[in-house]
């Protein structure tokens, strides 16, 4: 949409004693596959994608929430950190064999010390790489 914008601008600030062009094919077929994948992605994400908030959380408030995801024979994850604030940082990311879902399945343990914590994914015997992520908040 924004190289539309650009093209439209650009054509309004021709001349009027100049010929004006019309949109070169590319730029509309462009932008079409834009919005067709932007889409997609939103699709995808609502219609696949587990979010988790993990309990317990630490002394001052940290949290851990995760975001989980599988594909045909490919599970994948990403690790956030969610502050007293309630804004969220990604801080580490996982991948998985044969879709499995660590988090679905209940195979997950969350530890907490004094200058940070640790998240460790269990497997089922499909593999988790890497299984240990380190927390920091």
């Amino acid at each position: 949409m924004a190289l539309l914008k650009v093209d439209a601008f650009r054509q309004r600030s021709i001349t009027s004693t100049a010929r004006t062009r019309r949109r070169p094919w590319f730029v509309t077929l462009l932008a079409v596959v834009s919005v067709a994948f932007s889409g997609l992605g939103a699709l995808d994400d609502l219609s696949s994608a587990k979010y988790y908030v993990l309990s317990p959380a630490n002394s001052d408030g940290c949290r851990v929430a995760v975001r989980e995801v599988s594909f045909l024979l490919a599970g994948r994850g990403t690790v956030y950190v969610v502050g007293a604030a309630g804004v969220g940082r990604e801080v580490s990311s996982w991948t998985a064999d044969d879709g499995y879902k660590p988090f679905s399945s209940g195979n997950y343990e969350l530890m907490w010390y004094s200058d940070g914590g640790s998240l460790i994914l269990h497997s089922n015997g499909d593999p988790v790489w890497p299984a240990l992520h380190e927390i920091n908040c």
